[in-house]
């Protein structure tokens, strides 16, 4: 008889605990969030959350941002067929359904602390001769492969008379030795992609100092970054489309300094100027400028006379349609541009993709950061522009920590940034960190609070 009671109370318990306890007692669901979700809590716009309700878990998995090695990666393991050329390795691969069959050592390339700096990013080979001129470096490439605006691979060079031009550097092309130079010619096809490397990823993971609460920014959308890893320290909103105005100047400078003679003369036509909506002293129209000197007025003072001007030089539909082309070789997938000077409201970007911008600049294109910050560079000449007449909107530039880096405002938008500091850990190791800011009430003071929260929260230091 007891057991035939223990039964039924089992029984009962059981019933009770399936059908109608979830009825009394609703039950509490705790859901994980997601891993990526790494922003989601809105007391704190960094990595690191502070937050009371996160106290068990205040640090995240760190947020890297990808590069363009990254590419690499996914090639091989979709097993595609590309031509790998990697500048940190000075070696060439070419591979057949994701398996490297061919190796070969890079003897020269461009050389990146001048104008000739060899571009990065993903192209493809658009045309292939066995013999090419080159008219600005007026000597013969055997087995050339254009892939991308001036830029070729190809073999040892030589003069219209016979003899081989040795240089441990290029214009911006790609040498191998002839006998690499024609493997590579015969093994590859046209459209191949060409993926052009430019640094490996480093293994930098900040050294946390302390960990306060993010400040308060204006900014609808920033981001703090490392340009070496790609590690992000802060963000909000950095995958959002917004317009940004004048930095839309940054991708111009690189698309003419990348497809133009920068020392070919421009005669400026009044129509160019007239469209730019501002003044620009010393740039008037029927005055001859040298390609590159343009680049002061339109970096310096963000003219969009000298953005038009150059445009023009190029064509105009042209430049627009190789700028937007320019975005998906270097993973800047959600830019727009419509117009060459950032004054249209549809030029749009997010922090993200400017900050594959920044990283392309600062690797490939070193020179246009010395300009935005006044100072003269190569320029195959006496520049016509006084510097000291140009007004300098990039408000940093006469800090020594800041490396170099763009402002941009339309009364729509609001101010945008992009500038570029020099930091070091404590073990003095160089680190190069982007602050980016798109529809901000204040660029100065935005950018001085996430600045001084780096070297609050993090083992970094400014370099002066």
């Amino acid at each position: 008889m007891k057991k035939l009671f223990s039964f039924f109370l089992i029984f009962f318990f059981l019933i009770f605990g399936i059908f109608v306890a979830p009825l009394i007692f609703p039950q509490t669901i705790i859901i994980e969030p997601p891993i990526q979700d790494f922003f989601s809590d809105k007391n704190s716009n960094s990595i690191f959350s502070t937050s009371a309700d996160n106290q068990i878990n205040k640090q995240k998995e760190p947020f890297y941002l990808k590069i363009i090695l990254d590419i690499k990666n996914d090639f091989v393991a979709e097993s595609k067929s590309f031509l790998e050329v990697n500048f940190s390795e000075m070696k060439m691969r070419l591979y057949k359904d994701g398996k490297s069959i061919k190796e070969v050592p890079i003897l020269a390339r461009g050389d990146i602390q001048g104008w000739g700096g060899s571009a990065v990013g993903l192209y493809k080979i658009l045309s292939g001769n066995n013999l090419s001129f080159s008219v600005v470096s007026e000597v013969y490439m055997p087995y050339a492969l254009h892939y991308y605006g001036k830029y070729y691979i190809h073999g040892e060079p030589y003069y219209p008379g016979g003899e081989k031009r040795f240089s441990s550097i290029t214009g911006g092309c790609v040498q191998l030795s002839d006998k690499n130079a024609k493997d590579i010619y015969e093994l590859s096809e046209i459209d191949m992609p060409v993926l052009v490397i430019d640094k490996e990823k480093d293994n930098y993971h900040p050294s946390i100092k302390n960990l306060s609460d993010f400040p308060e920014i204006s900014a609808k959308s920033y981001l703090a970054a490392d340009l070496d890893s790609g590690f992000v320290f802060a963000e909000k909103n950095s995958q959002e489309q917004l317009p940004i105005a004048s930095l839309t100047k940054l991708m111009l400078a690189t698309i003419v300094a990348e497809n133009v003679d920068l020392k070919k003369s421009i005669l400026t036509k009044p129509e160019w100027l007239e469209a730019g909506y501002g003044v620009t002293k010393g740039l008037d129209a029927g005055k001859n400028f040298r390609v590159v000197e343009l680049f002061y007025p339109l970096l310096i003072q963000s003219s969009n006379d000298a953005a038009e001007t150059l445009s023009h030089f190029l064509g105009r539909e042209k430049t627009i349609k190789l700028m937007n082309e320019k975005t998906k070789s270097i993973l800047m997938e959600k830019t727009i541009f419509v117009d060459p000077s950032g004054f249209d409201l549809k030029n749009i970007s997010t922090a993200q993709d400017l900050f594959s911008l920044a990283r392309y600049i600062l690797n490939v294109r070193p020179l246009f950061l010395e300009i935005t910050k006044g100072k003269k560079v190569r320029s195959f000449g006496e520049v016509s522009f006084n510097l000291k007449d140009l007004y300098n909107k990039n408000i940093f530039f006469d800090d020594p920590n800041f490396i170099g880096g763009k402002t941009g405002f339309l009364k729509q938008s609001r101010y945008n940034a992009l500038f570029i500091f020099k930091f070091f850990t404590d073990n003095k190791q160089p680190r190069d960190i982007v602050i980016i800011l798109l529809g901000s009430e204040d660029n100065k003071i935005d950018t001085q609070k996430i600045y001084k929260w780096l070297q609050e929260n993090y083992h970094l230091s400014p370099a002066f």
